[in-house]
């Protein structure tokens, strides 16, 4: 309200309101002391986990802006001095979920069961492989983290390195995974690019869907169609 009563207009409203400063992630997120050895070492391990899993579930259930530290903290039953001996800060603990994302996507790969032949099984169980990996909470989390973290990466051009060399290695895993004997890699690249692309998409769409969809349909469209361009 203004002095004599009268609703401030809305330029006046957003001129009063400090500007947001962009969401952005951290580059270590090491604990911030050493860890003691032996039992001690599990169970901080097993705390890491438990916290960077619920942080990945309350990004996908409450939404990134409400996914505060405090409250993953509840979630975990943990405290805020866990969080920051862990992570550092909440940028920290997003980093974690993002790492732990690109860790899951490549074990997804590396541990998947791909038949020599025929062709079309062989694609079926990269894109099954690399669709339980992005299509997971920590995968489906970490996207939503890099979206809503884009800004501050424009100005840490060395960080959003690191993070763009992460998904390479993904890919790169998946391109020898699709590759045939005959093969040395996809033509032109253009196989995988067209799998992480429909990939990424399916699991970004779930950011504006209610309920969970598990693209099955749409997953076999795309084994057809790499299919058809590798045969």
């Amino acid at each position: 309200m203004s002095t004599n009563g009268a609703p401030r207009s809305g330029t006046e409203g957003a001129a009063l309101r400090p500007a947001r400063a962009p969401e952005t992630l951290a580059r270590h997120v090491e604990p911030v002391r050493d860890r003691n050895e032996g039992g001690a070492r599990q169970r901080g391990d097993d705390t890491r986990a438990r916290v960077i899993g619920q942080a990945a579930a309350c990004v996908i259930e409450e939404g990134f802006a409400n996914a505060s530290a405090s409250r993953i903290a509840q979630r975990a039953g943990v405290t805020w001095g866990v969080i920051q001996y862990h992570f550092g800060d909440r940028a920290g603990l997003f980093s974690a979920v993002v790492l732990a994302g690109c860790e899951q996507a490549r074990a997804s790969l590396e541990q998947a069961t791909i038949p020599e032949r025929p062709i079309r099984a062989r694609v079926a169980a990269v894109v099954d492989a690399g669709w339980h990996a992005y299509g997971s909470p920590l995968g489906r989390a970490s996207f939503e983290i890099l979206v809503n973290t884009r800004a501050s990466r424009n100005d840490d051009p060395e960080h959003a390195a690191q993070l763009i060399e992460m998904a390479r290695g993904v890919h790169r895993i998946g391109a020898r995974l699709l590759a045939d004997g005959s093969q040395a890699k996809p033509r032109g690249h253009s196989v995988e690019a067209l799998l992480w692309a429909a990939l990424r998409g399916f699991a970004l769409t779930l950011m504006f869907t209610p309920d969970d969809y598990d693209f099955a349909s749409e997953r076999e469209a795309l084994v057809d169609v790499l299919t058809a361009f590798l045969e």
